[in-house]
C-alpha cells in the first residue's frame, strides 16, 4: 500500500470518526435546547457517550481479528444506518428513541475508534506516524465541525431528517476507501480474558512510567481550556464572537498545529518533539492569562487562540506519535486503547475541577495552576524514557 493510499484511507476513518461524535456533542445540545428540553435532561443526555469509556474492555476483541476491516467496516455502516435512522426520531417525535439511537451509535463508533487506531498502527511505519497523527488530529476535528456546526446549518435550511440522512450518507461514503484498499492480514491475537489483556498491557517494563506521562501531558491544558469560554462570556463575548474565534480562528489554528507538530516529529524524534512540544503548549497555556487580566480586544483575542490552539495541536500529535511506537503489533487495539482511555480519564478529571478551581482561585489563579501542572507533565515527560519499541527499552 503506497504512502499516499495509507494516508488516504486513515484520514477518512478518522474523518467518519469526528461525525456522529461532532453531532453528539456540538449539535444535538443546541437541538434539544431549541426544542424546550430542560438543561438538566441535556446535561444528563452526556452520559450517552459512556461507551467511548468502556473501549479498553473491547479492544482485546478486536486484536483477535485477522483484519482490522472486519470490525471497521460493519461497525461504519452500522453508524451511517443508525444515523439514518435518527430521521425517523426526532426529539418532537420520541426522545427516548432518539437517545436510545445516539447511545448505540456511540458504541459503535466508539468501537470503530478502536480498530482504526489500531489500522493506524499496523499500517503506518514509523518515519510516517507523525504525518499520520497530525492527519489523525486534523481529520477528526474536520468531521466533528462537519458533524456538528455543519449538520446545524443544515437542519435550518432542510430540516431534521433531511440533515440526519445527510450525516448517515455522508458516513457510509467516509467507508469506501478502505473498501476499495487492500489490507494485509496480521497474526491474530490469542483468545485470553480481558482483564488478562489488559494486565499483560500495563506491566510491561516502564509501562506504568509512560502511563503517569499520559496522565500528566495534557491534564494542564485541559484544566486550562475547560474554563476558556466562561471566562470569555464573562469578558463580554457573545455567540457570534466564540464562533469567529474558537469556530473559525481556534478550528484552523488547532488543524494546523496538529500538522505541523506531526511533519515535525520524525525530525526531531520522539523525545524531542514532547520536550519542546510540551513548552510550547505551557507557552499556548499562559496565553489566557491575556484574557484572565482583563483584555477585551478581539484582535488580541484572536491571537491568543491561535498560537494556543496551534500549539496545543503539535503537543497532541507528538503525544499520539509516541503512543502509537508503544504499541505491540498483535495487541495494538488493546495497548493504543488502554493508552488512550487514560488520556480521556486525565484530561476529563482535569476539565471536570476547572469550575472549581476558577471559583476559588479567580480565572488568573485558575490558568496559573494550569501552568503549574503542565511544567509537572512537561518534567516527567523529561524523566520518563518515551517509547522506542512496545518494551519501552
Amino acid at each position: 500500500m503506497t504512502r499516499t493510499r495509507r494516508l488516504l484511507v486513515l484520514g477518512a476513518l478518522y474523518f467518519a470518526q469526528g461525525l456522529p461524535f461532532g453531532f453528539f456533542v456540538q449539535a444535538l445540545p443546541v437541538v434539544l435546547r431549541e426544542r424546550g428540553v430542560s438543561l438538566s435532561l441535556i446535561g444528563l443526555s452526556s452520559l450517552l457517550a459512556m461507551p467511548w469509556a468502556l473501549k479498553p474492555l473491547v479492544a482485546p476483541l478486536v486484536d483477535r481479528a485477522r483484519t482490522r476491516r472486519a470490525w471497521i467496516v460493519p461497525l461504519q455502516i452500522t453508524s451511517a444506518l443508525l444515523l439514518a435512522l435518527a430521521a425517523l426520531a426526532s426529539p418532537e417525535a420520541s426522545l427516548p428513541a432518539l437517545f436510545a439511537i445516539v447511545a448505540l451509535t456511540n458504541l459503535a463508533a466508539a468501537a470503530q475508534d478502536i480498530a482504526t487506531d489500531a489500522l493506524a498502527v499496523d499500517l503506518l511505519p514509523a518515519d510516517e506516524r507523525g504525518l499520520g497523527n497530525g492527519l489523525q488530529v486534523a481529520g477528526y476535528r474536520v468531521g466533528m465541525i462537519a458533524g456538528g456546526g455543519v449538520v446545524l446549518g443544515a437542519m435550518a435550511h432542510i430540516g431534521w431528517a433531511p440533515a440526519m440522512l445527510a450525516l448517515g450518507a455522508t458516513l457510509a461514503v467516509a467507508t469506501i476507501p478502505l473498501l476499495i484498499t487492500h489490507e494485509p492480514a496480521r497474526t491474530p491475537a490469542p483468545p485470553r480474558p480481558t482483564i488478562t489483556a489488559l494486565r499483560e498491557a500495563a506491566s510491561r517494563p516502564g509501562a506504568l512510567r509512560w502511563l503517569r506521562v499520559l496522565v500528566l501531558f495534557k491534564a494542564g491544558e485541559a484544566l486550562a481550556t475547560a474554563m476558556a469560554r466562561p471566562m470569555l462570556v464573562d469578558r463580554g463575548l457573545d455567540a457570534g464572537d466564540l464562533a469567529a474565534l474558537l469556530g473559525g480562528t481556534g478550528f484552523a489554528a488547532g488543524l494546523a498545529g496538529a500538522l505541523i507538530g506531526g511533519a515535525l516529529v520524525p525530525r526531531l524524534g520522539r523525545r524531542r518533539a514532547l520536550a519542546i512540544f510540551g513548552a510550547l503548549q505551557i507557552v499556548g497555556i499562559a496565553m489566557w492569562l491575556v484574557p484572565a487580566t482583563g483584555v477585551r480586544s478581539l484582535v488580541t483575542l484572536h491571537v491568543v487562540v491561535a498560537i494556543e490552539h496551534v500549539f496545543a495541536g503539535m503537543a497532541t500529535a507528538a503525544l499520539f506519535t509516541a503512543m502509537m511506537d508503544a504499541c505491540r503489533p498483535a495487541h495494538a487495539a488493546t495497548d493504543y486503547a488502554l493508552q488512550a482511555s487514560v488520556v480521556v480519564l486525565a484530561t476529563g478529571v482535569a476539565s471536570a475541577l476547572g469550575g472549581v478551581s476558577a471559583e476559588h482561585l479567580g480565572y488568573v489563579g485558575h490558568f496559573v495552576l494550569a501552568i503549574v501542572l503542565a511544567v509537572i507533565g512537561l518534567a516527567d515527560v523529561v524523566r520518563v524514557p518515551v517509547a522506542r519499541s512496545p518494551s519501552f527499552a
